[in-house]
């Protein structure tokens, strides 16, 4: 489908630099980014759907992964 967007001209000029060091066209790149960003948006959704499990305390933690749990926090990241 064709269809026009105005962006700002740094964004333009950023994006086109990259489709060029790619070798693809500008329609590739924003078909690419587009459908990452929406791949990521269906990602906040589960986790949201997670924390919001994990927040009610009336659930029990399973020993063995709050031991796990309380092992990762220590460790330097």
């Amino acid at each position: 489908m064709k269809t026009a967007v105005s962006i700002p001209d740094a964004l333009f000029e950023a994006a086109d630099a990259l489709a060029r060091e790619r070798r693809v066209s500008r329609s590739a790149l924003y078909a690419e980014a587009l459908a990452m960003l929406l791949a990521s948006a269906g990602d906040d959704d589960v986790t949201r759907q997670l924390d919001a499990l994990y927040a009610d305390s009336s659930v029990p933690v399973d020993p063995i992964v709050a031991v796990a749990n309380s092992t990762l926090a220590a460790e330097p990241w």
